[in-house]
């Protein structure tokens, strides 16, 4: 634990230890042998290396391997002091915060209680959102931090969805993913967090879960302090003391009919209608998040499904021994790349930095499936282009040796979203679902979709003038997937985290 409240800088003689760290100890940092989640990618480190001058800083930086906080909401008073100074410390503009409040009322007229619940990033051991991030614009440092890197986020929005404590927002003066980052800049000089600093009941401490010296973390351990939806197995470090479990159950405590404190917002639109039935508590007062996936994305899911829906189908009828080459390689070639080009626009363009698209493949980590995904929509892309060539040239040869291939990636890139809603932790309506039964959805979409626009084009090929209807029919189809599937992305990112 950080404990000196002086906001001096560090003296060149001499370090500002945490309690129970020697000099000794920070110049041999202590790391966790066979953790697994020790260090992602280890900026103190790095620094070190690239700027010896600033060793004693790297010092203090690597000393601490995992931090985290105890949040008393019972010497919490409710004053917002730890959001104004974060908002200052970060130049974090309105209508975002990296911590905020929430107040929430229990018990009934006359006799209720109001709790107070700082929420914020809880710098998870197993954090999805460095999972899910495609270009590792999240990583943890070796203090056990996540910590963020501006120059890397392509404001894809992912981690918004992977986090399962609506932590991430994207910042609108940058276009990037921020979040609370435990003051590194301040813990490089031995300084405590902004809100440490001005909490004025000391309600928020710094904790060293790997030190055994450490007070408070044995604290968390003797009383098993809790934390937010451990259910969702992401090793939080944020723990609380002194609350209620309403306080931290969002669907324990719905915002009630009369609305929120200071403002006009009722919370209807987010919290499910059954979370009304008999609440415990109320939110009187949090902060509202918006949807990170919306209408672009329902789209993109769409214009894949009918791409790799066409192909599909295409390869059936090749093994089958249809020889009608346009209707089997031609035209299904032409119809996926329309449909796999107007993807790759819809998918640029709900990007928050669009013109950052190209660090999927530049900067890309294929452990997201994000990257994994877009590089499945390029091989697919390249391998339809084969098929059409091949059903040009009329060489029968390569037509039947891309048939396997073809379909293969056809299916994948009708059915990879479904691992890239798995990773999505923070929503329990994706990450819960079986992966087959989520892939088993994307796939009959893309079969149902893909379908209906290869029959409206075989058959306008047969007879336009007595099959003019089929493409309104294939029009309806997709019309009904899109709705489908923009609820279906609703209904998930719906339910309130925080």
């Amino acid at each position: 634990m950080i404990s000196s409240p002086s906001a001096a800088p560090l003296a060149a003689s001499s370090l500002m230890c945490p309690p129970g760290l020697s000099g000794a100890t920070l110049g041999a940092p202590r790391m966790s042998v066979g953790n697994p989640f020790a260090s992602v990618r280890e900026v103190g480190t790095d620094r070190c290396r690239e700027r010896p001058e600033k060793g004693q800083r790297c010092a203090i930086l690597l000393a601490v391997t995992r931090l985290g906080f105890l949040l008393d909401s019972g010497a919490c008073i409710g004053c917002h002091a730890c959001t104004v100074a974060c908002k200052s410390e970060h130049d974090v503009p309105l209508g975002v915060n990296r911590t905020w409040v929430n107040y929430v009322e229990t018990g009934e007229f006359p006799q209720t209680q109001r709790h107070f619940a700082v929420m914020r990033c809880n710098h998870c051991d197993d954090a999805p959102c460095i999972a899910i991030c495609p270009t590792g614009a999240l990583f943890r440092a070796s203090n056990g931090v996540v910590d963020f890197d501006d120059s890397r986020c392509i404001g894809c929005k992912g981690c918004m969805n992977a986090c399962p404590y609506d932590a991430l927002y994207i910042s609108p003066t940058t276009g990037t993913a921020h979040k609370c980052n435990f003051c590194q800049h301040k813990l490089e000089v031995g300084l405590e967090p902004s809100c440490v600093s001005v909490c004025p009941t000391r309600a928020i401490t710094v904790v060293d879960h790997d030190s055994p010296e450490d007070t408070v973390a044995a604290r968390i351990r003797t009383e098993n302090l809790p934390v937010r939806a451990p259910e969702r197995r992401t090793l939080p470090k944020v723990h609380y003391a002194g609350t209620v479990p309403e306080a931290l159950d969002p669907l324990a405590r719905p915002v009630a009919d009369d609305g929120l404190i200071w403002a006009d917002w009722t919370g209807s639109a987010s919290w499910p209608s059954e979370s009304k039935a008999t609440p415990a508590a109320r939110t009187a007062y949090t902060v509202s998040h918006d949807e990170p996936w919306g209408a672009k994305v329902a789209g993109y899911m769409v214009t894949k499904g009918v791409a790799a829906g066409v192909m599909l189908w295409a390869a059936a009828a090749a093994l089958l021994g249809w020889d009608d080459r346009a209707a089997v390689a031609t035209g299904p070639a032409v119809i996926a790349l329309v449909a796999l080009a107007v993807t790759g626009v819809l998918l640029i363009a709900d990007l928050k930095r669009p013109e950052r698209f190209w660090y999927l493949f530049a900067k890309g980590r294929l452990r997201s499936w994000i990257t994994a995904g877009a590089w499945v929509i390029m091989i697919d892309g390249a391998l339809v282009t084969l098929w059409g060539i091949a059903g040009l040239w009329g060489d029968s040869t390569w037509f039947v040796v891309l048939i396997g291939p073809t379909a293969v990636f056809s299916f994948l890139t009708a059915a990879y979203t479904a691992l890239l809603l798995r990773q999505c932790r923070g929503r329990v309506l994706w990450a819960d679902r079986p992966a087959l039964a989520l892939i088993g959805r994307l796939a009959g979409e893309a079969v149902l979709g893909g379908g209906a626009v290869w029959a409206a084009f075989v058959a306008l090929r047969a007879n336009a003038a007595v099959f003019a209807w089929t493409p309104v029919v294939a029009a309806a189809v997709l019309a009904w997937l899109y709705r489908h599937d923009r609820a279906y992305l609703r209904a998930a990112q719906t339910v309130p985290l925080s």
